[in-house]
């Protein structure tokens, strides 16, 4: 029970954040300033891609930074909207209105917090990176192609899947052309990404979209807009649940509480390789995570999760501890309450490109050729999990990315199980009795694991076996066994002793022998003597048969 209250505890906030806040202020404050500067404009375009609008992603940036900052289980990371979820919330959007959104992110926060609770958090480093370089791959592009619109200048269609949506932009574009936006878009990205590379600690996000609202202003005014934006925070409200929608929407929940879990762990795992000492709780992340977007729906904001782009530039910017991310949700409000009528006149078009720069940063080029490069079976999970993610949606993107992985795993298992032929021992023999030994006492070596994968071929191997009267299985490399394989490993004992021949088992760990105690040739063995505790033993008893 205490350790159960231990754990509970370890998922809030604790004396060492505070004192943690306190050592260097000056540099976690200008950390924070820096951060919101990059997030404002990646939180209008998140907003306005998900359907919400400008408003509802700088509500998210505001509210969720702030509480995920506070009760979340990393010093250095900065939450609030992102790509990846517009890509679940647009068909939300489009099947139940903002409500359903906001519906799913109060689902999601709850979903999170039994995750932090069950202590899950640990075991997403285990997730294989073919399907997260995949799985972000395919976001990337899913993200490009629902912006497709807003970088030609076009009003964007009904379509709920991404690709026709794509397409049928195009094709207006193409019937009446306007390269103005197309310049912005391609522009804003431009500067973007050639800033990332040459001065990465500058902000050029934000000196990019406000160039293009100038030139915007004064070229095409009548380019789309991000609109008129209230002055501060939404007043909270619990007007927006529908009970009916409910059942129908918890898979989108699943999806983004998924995803908030997977890209948040991934974040902070980011996080800590970048900085020095840093090592974020897991489930504590998860806990923060889920009250964040417990808390933000309420007050008209979209499901938030931890953000690598603005991580990466607060820990660039020198941030030390939680204060960094927290004041960065500060500077936004501060930024609504004073500059809301100046952000209402920014482009779609520039959003658009903020957006298009953020997908290509996302893409690990170098990591996915290193994963193509590595085995035909990562490179299949891959290929698979962009493909699917791309085409039909992120949740049977991971089902089917994880099935394949598993797949792959259990065959790379399956190959490094072996069963050899191994010499006896290291001693020399004479001639004659070495020749006896070869051709009456064989002994096989089982490395692995012992499972339904590779239980098959295992007993294929020991079939073979002919003109001998004993053999011996040593077991001691045995690393599993499971019910599978124990049964198979029972049927060739079976086959062996009914030509005749006799087996003795060695080395059986004591983990293994709850599992081998299910045989039925286990007590006849156990019985006549023929189960040793180690091979030495086994091999004076074989040659004790044999001489007979």
């Amino acid at each position: 029970m205490s350790a159960g209250r231990t754990f509970l505890r370890s998922l809030l906030p604790v004396r060492s954040d505070l004192t943690a806040a306190t050592r260097s202020p000056g540099r976690d404050l200008i950390a924070g300033l820096t951060v919101a500067i990059v997030a404002l404009p990646l939180a209008l375009a998140f907003g306005v891609a998900s359907g919400l609008g400008a408003e509802a992603g700088l509500t998210t940036a505001v509210i969720a930074g702030a509480l995920a900052a506070i009760f979340g289980g990393s010093n250095l990371q900065v939450s609030g909207p992102t790509g990846a979820m517009t890509v679940v919330l647009i068909p939300v959007v489009h099947e139940f209105g903002p409500s359903g959104v906001l519906q799913v992110g109060v689902m999601a926060g709850i979903i999170l917090v039994a995750l932090s609770v069950s202590g899950i958090g640990r075991y997403v480093r285990y997730l294989p990176s073919s399907l997260v370089e995949g799985f972000t791959a395919g976001i990337a592009v899913v993200i490009a192609l629902q912006q497709l619109p807003n970088m030609l200048g076009v009003a964007p269609g009904g379509q709920e899947r991404v690709v026709d949506l794509a397409i049928d932009a195009a094709a207006r574009f193409v019937q009446s052309p306007d390269p103005i936006p197309v310049a912005i878009a391609l522009g804003v990205a431009a500067v973007i990404l050639l800033g990332a590379r040459w001065k990465p600690a500058f902000p050029l996000s934000f000196v990019a979209v406000a160039l293009a609202t100038a030139v915007a202003y004064f070229l095409a005014p009548e380019l789309g807009v991000v609109g008129e934006l209230p002055r501060g925070i939404p007043a909270p409200s619990a007007g927006f649940f529908d009970p009916v929608a409910l059942a129908a929407l918890v898979p989108s929940a699943v999806a983004v509480a998924a995803l908030a879990a997977l890209e948040s762990l991934l974040c902070a795992t980011v996080a800590d390789a970048m900085s020095v000492g840093q090592k974020h709780n897991p489930d504590r992340e998860l806990f923060g995570q889920g009250i964040a977007n417990l808390v933000v729906p309420f007050f008209g904001g979209v499901p938030a999760t931890a953000a690598i782009a603005r991580t990466a530039v607060n820990v660039r910017a020198g941030a030390r501890s939680r204060l960094a991310s927290l004041s960065h949700s500060i500077v936004l409000l501060l930024f609504i309450l004073v500059a809301a009528p100046l952000v209402g006149v920014i482009p779609l078009a520039a959003l658009g490109g903020v957006l298009l720069a953020t997908t290509v940063q996302m893409v690990q080029v170098g990591a996915i050729r290193s994963i193509l490069r590595s085995s035909r079976g990562d490179a299949i999970v891959l290929v698979i999990t962009f493909g699917v993610t791309v085409a039909i949606d992120l949740v049977t993107a991971v089902i089917v990315g994880l099935a394949l992985a598993g797949v792959v795993a259990l065959r790379a298992v399956a190959r490094s199980a072996q069963v050899s032929r191994v010499p006896l021992d290291e001693s020399d023999h004479a001639d004659e009795e070495q020749s006896l030994l070869d051709d009456r006492i064989v002994a096989f070596r089982l490395d692995g694991a012992l499972f339904f994968g590779a239980a098959h071929r295992f007993l294929l191997e020991l079939s073979e076996v002919t003109d001998v009267a004993v053999v011996i299985l040593r077991m001691s490399r045995l690393s599993t066994i499971d019910a599978t394989g124990a049964l198979m490993l029972d049927d060739a004992i079976a086959r062996l002793e009914k030509r005749g021949i006799v087996v003795l088992l060695s080395g059986i760990r004591p983990g293994h022998r709850k599992v081998l105690s299910a045989l039925t040739s286990a007590p006849r063995l156990t019985d006549a003597g023929r189960v040793f505790a180690d091979t030495p033993e086994a091999i004076e008893h074989a040659r004790e048969l044999a001489a007979r």
